[in-house]
């Protein structure tokens, strides 16, 4: 099925909104700029979060071992959820906190059925520490380690490492159409979402989306959906916007996000994400 969230209500004009304990944040076409480098600014709006007592967390569809980009400019801001809610990680200690898998009979259903719904369709799987993916499945990425075998192999290949995604990708299908049409064929399987521009799905277990993960941490803290802020750019990122208490979408969001929110920021390339932390902080003061 595919996860749905309940909108926070606008409050009414004498309501009065907590201060802000946490920002979460999305990476790519969000905080990062398009070269994946984090701006000064940001670098700067990061450390004064820190300071002022504001949690940072990076909320991605990225796996742990792609964190680098941040890991250097994550001030005291330790908490990565990856893999689009299916990971939890400690940055600093690169440690795995908790996962929310992908079991294998599902992602098998899954596959099979994709396969008859949208010929020519190649996966990849994401472990909780390796990638591996099919021979027609374009990986430019990939690792030395990386496995390439057809994905009922590696769905059997490592159980001792959680699956924290299966990943779907077609030649020259539209994106949002194949989007579309895996929800329609497995979603009671499983939960499709994309963040790329490109024909990728991003498979996870049922009801695991960035906003349940971001949920059970904020849980876990004491802090409500009310006392988060909120930025993302792709469809991967509406469950999280929906459950925060208050959400932007970057300029340079997907139309579908631009729909869902009514805040908006300025563009990745812009310090968008910067600007949020700093109005942030400049209410608090």
């Amino acid at each position: 099925m595919t996860s749905t969230y309940r909108t926070p209500a606008t409050p009414e004009p004498h309501a009065v909104r907590p201060a802000p304990r946490l920002i979460a944040t999305d990476l790519d076409g969000t905080l990062l700029r398009d070269d994946k480098t984090v701006s000064d600014r940001t670098i700067a709006a990061l450390a004064a979060a820190e300071e002022a007592g504001v949690e940072v967390f990076f909320v991605t569809g990225r796996p742990a071992r792609w964190m680098s980009v941040v890991a250097e400019h994550v001030a005291g801001h330790a908490t990565a959820i990856c893999a689009n809610g299916a990971g939890v990680y400690d940055l600093r200690r690169n440690e795995l906190l908790a996962a929310y898998p992908l079991a294998e009979a599902d992602a098998l259903t899954v596959v099979g059925t994709l396969r008859a719904a949208v010929p020519g369709t190649a996966f990849a799987v994401e472990r909780t520490h390796g990638f591996h993916y099919e021979p027609g499945y374009s990986a430019p990425w990939a690792e030395p380690d990386s496995m390439v075998a057809p994905v009922e192999d590696l769905l059997v290949a490592d159980p001792a490492q959680p699956l924290l995604k299966l990943l779907a990708k077609h030649p020259s299908a539209d994106p949002d159409e194949f989007l579309a049409t895996a929800r329609a064929a497995a979603g009671e399987h499983a939960e499709f979402t994309r963040s790329s521009p490109s024909a990728l799905l991003e498979i996870s277990g049922v009801g695991v989306s960035k906003a349940t993960t971001l949920a059970r941490c904020c849980a876990e803290r004491g802090i409500t959906a009310a006392e988060v802020v909120a930025v993302g750019d792709m469809p991967n990122d509406l469950e999280m916007l929906g459950w925060a208490g208050t959400s932007y979408a970057v300029a340079n969001a997907h139309p579908d996000v631009l729909a869902a929110t009514t805040l908006r920021t300025a563009a990745n390339e812009d310090d968008g994400v910067a600007r949020v932390i700093e109005s942030v902080l400049a209410a608090r003061a």
